[in-house]
């Protein structure tokens, strides 16, 4: 486990060198930004005391099982904080893989996994938890959002970009790193989420997987632009 951090609010934890989820500080603590897979409950907890800090509440970006698999473990062994994500989200941890009737029919990928916890919030994109905005960011799975520092413009992206041997849209393949592409559901619907994204104009970009990148702008758009040349051929 490697904690690093990034200006005065973000802590990057990553394990194995590839899988990342993030530590955000608060008046009151720390906000947890996914769970990492399963077995990751300890380092993380070994993080939150590098930086000194409480975890006071857990946030999702989505479901699959590399960025939820310890939500149990923590919310166990952290009783009473709040927990926070969508109401997508849930259907997923329970077990219902059925699409929406107004979501794209495409094949769901990656690993979702069942967790028992439930939220003490439930996420809406626009809300706040704290400094971050809630943003929709569909694309990579269904349920996925990401998260907007308000104060310094850092973006908790979750898998809707990779850094990852090269920046790049969930769905657009890295071979060095080909993960999130296999596990993404629908590129034009990443790509829209993107571009959205890029258009916060954020000052860092957080990933699921793969280094913090400060002042991401242009290597955003060129993610994008690659994105763009998948799709239209």
């Amino acid at each position: 486990m490697s904690v690093t951090r990034h200006g005065e609010y973000l802590w990057q934890v990553t394990r194995f060198g590839a899988f990342n989820c993030y530590l955000v500080r608060e008046e009151d603590g720390l906000t947890l930004v996914d769970t990492g897979f399963a077995g990751s409950a300890a380092s993380i907890l070994q993080a939150a005391r590098t930086v000194g800090l409480p975890i006071t509440r857990i946030a999702l970006t989505h479901a699959h099982g590399d960025h939820v698999g310890s939500l149990d473990d923590l919310a166990r062994q952290l009783p009473g904080i709040e927990i926070a994500f969508t109401r997508r989200t849930a259907d997923f941890l329970q077990g219902n893989l059925a699409l929406y009737e107004e979501e794209p029919q495409a094949k769901l990928r990656g690993s979702f996994v069942i967790r028992s916890t439930q939220p003490t919030r439930w996420l809406v994109p626009g809300d706040s938890l704290g400094s971050l905005r809630v943003v929709a960011a569909p694309g990579h799975t269904p349920d996925h959002v990401a998260f907007f520092d308000e104060r310094d413009g850092s973006l908790i992206a979750g898998d809707a970009f990779q850094t990852k041997a090269g920046i790049a849209v969930a769905g657009v393949m890295r071979w060095l790193f080909p993960f999130p592409a296999l596990a993404t559901w629908h590129l034009p619907t990443a790509l829209k989420s993107a571009m959205a994204l890029r258009d916060l104009k954020p000052a860092r970009l957080a990933v699921g997987h793969g280094p913090m990148l400060d002042e991401p702008l242009a290597g955003m758009d060129a993610a994008i632009a690659e994105a763009q040349g998948k799709i239209n051929g």
